[in-house]
């Protein structure tokens, strides 16, 4: 096949009707590309990570793994609306009503447009507070702030890339947003190993190399769209906000990016917690929640597969279909999870070390890990059920049981913990498990007994 032909074949459509079909096959086919690319986002700040604490310090260190609940606040209010988005464009596909899958397509760029200045700006702003806020050491403070305005300097390629992809998505092409982010991942790679190691540029070259490698994403995304074959592809003309999508990514992207941006804010109280015992337990926190990340995304991608599948599926009013490919998608994430716990457990030490060689941190990294894993199987259920009932346009449901489960309860548990029973270490770390039961028992009830397929966006 000459170069032409590859491109040309490259641009052909590539979106999966998961009205019909085997469900398995299907959900997995979605999956696996998603997981990958997943792995290789989760790449970036991994990287970043690994990079500054074999080549900087141990500050360094810190200060890049303990920004992550202020870069997640603000990220995960727009991975909300980028939902909402997608659930709008899957059901309308569903229900094969393609000028509205384009309406909605071109009323999302215009609104990541928007969003992209405003949260530049935000970004930037809120740095220096919300460090102060978390309790962040002075040690720490001053490469934590310039790792962050750089960061933020750059964050509309985040931005677009994720709604870009958001939108292949929802019409079932998980394959080629993978393919940008195994591009921009051995960019950002190559960058940050140029930057610190040969250029000396410290905390400010991983986060030069992480904006600069979003950016070549959203490029590569948006030429994408706008060469595409099928119903989301983009014409500049014809870029605005059309207002009955417009309400309908809001209607299911608010609540969404509420309950990101509020659980996320309510980490930062949790980080603060953690900052308390010092540097050390902060190092063995950010290698446990580097590894956290990866444990994370089988459950994710099978979860955002059951978003697709239960726009698409409820698109066409078929409810029951829509129930087989949850229960489905629930099986694969918990096998998933029981697979990679095992090895988990036994590599502890050698995870925490590759990301610090510190006795200390590699200690209290081991112990989250060990403490922490077997308990991600409640994980499953409450993310597979909450991704589900919002393909199904349920978004204020999650939200709510989300937002008591990780904020309001997780908060008084530390408060109780803290001041009544022991300020160690040990039960402050468990107020994660803790929230996750609270969020998996509370959805498992409501999506057992609430008529949740009634919320369907389209007619």
């Amino acid at each position: 096949m000459g170069k032409g032909a590859g491109i040309k074949q490259f641009f052909t459509r590539r979106d999966v009707d998961m009205t019909s079909g085997n469900v398995y096959g299907l959900l997995i086919r979605f999956a696996v590309p998603l997981l990958l690319g997943n792995l290789f986002q989760q790449l970036y700040n991994t990287v970043d990570t690994w990079v500054v604490g074999n080549y900087v310090g141990k500050e360094a260190f810190s200060a890049v793994g303990t920004v992550s609940p202020i870069i997640n606040m603000l990220i995960g209010t727009f991975l909300g609306l980028s939902v909402g988005a997608g659930v709008v464009i899957s059901q309308y596909y569903g229900a094969r009503q393609e000028d509205k899958v384009s309406e909605t397509v071109h009323t999302a760029l215009v609104m990541t447009a928007i969003l992209g200045v405003l949260f530049t700006f935000i970004g930037v702003l809120m740095t220096p507070p919300m460090l102060r806020l978390m309790k962040t050491p002075a040690e720490v403070f001053p490469e934590a702030q310039r790792y962050l305005t750089i960061y933020f300097s750059g964050i509309f390629g985040l931005l677009l890339y994720n709604m870009g992809a958001g939108i292949l998505r929802a019409v079932g092409d998980s394959q080629r947003p993978f393919y940008f982010l195994v591009l921009s991942t051995t960019l950002n790679i190559g960058l940050d190993l140029l930057f610190v190691i040969v250029f000396h540029m410290g905390v400010a070259g991983v986060a030069y190399a992480t904006i600069i490698a979003q950016g070549l994403s959203a490029v590569l995304v948006l030429l994408l769209l706008m060469r595409a074959k099928n119903c989301v592809r983009v014409s500049l003309r014809a870029l605005k906000l059309h207002m009955d999508p417009l309400k309908k990514i809001i209607r299911v992207g608010i609540p969404a990016a509420l309950q990101r941006a509020v659980t996320s804010f309510s980490n930062v109280f949790v980080q603060s917690y953690i900052n308390y015992f010092g540097a050390d337990v902060m190092g063995g926190w950010t290698a446990y929640t580097k590894v956290d990340a990866f444990l994370f995304l089988p459950m994710q991608s099978v979860s955002s597969g059951a978003t697709t599948f239960v726009g698409q599926n409820l698109g066409v009013n078929d409810v029951a279909r829509a129930k087989k490919g949850i229960r489905v998608a629930m099986i694969i994430a918990m096998a998933c999870n029981l697979v990679i716990m095992v090895p988990v457990l036994i590599f502890a030490p050698a995870l925490v070390r590759f990301f610090n060689g510190t006795p200390a941190v590699v200690t209290y990294g081991t112990l989250f890990l060990r403490m922490m894993s077997p308990f991600y199987v409640l994980c499953c259920v409450n993310q597979i059920l909450a991704g589900s009932l919002r393909g199904a346009g349920d978004s204020k449901t999650p939200m709510f049981i989300m937002l008591g489960s990780f904020v309001l309860f997780r908060q008084i548990y530390l408060f109780v913990v803290t001041h009544f029973i022991s300020n160690a270490i040990v039960p402050v770390a468990m107020s994660y498990p803790a929230g996750w039961l609270v969020c998996s028992v509370a959805t498992l009830i409501y999506y057992k007994f609430a008529h949740w397929e009634k919320h369907r966006l389209v007619e």
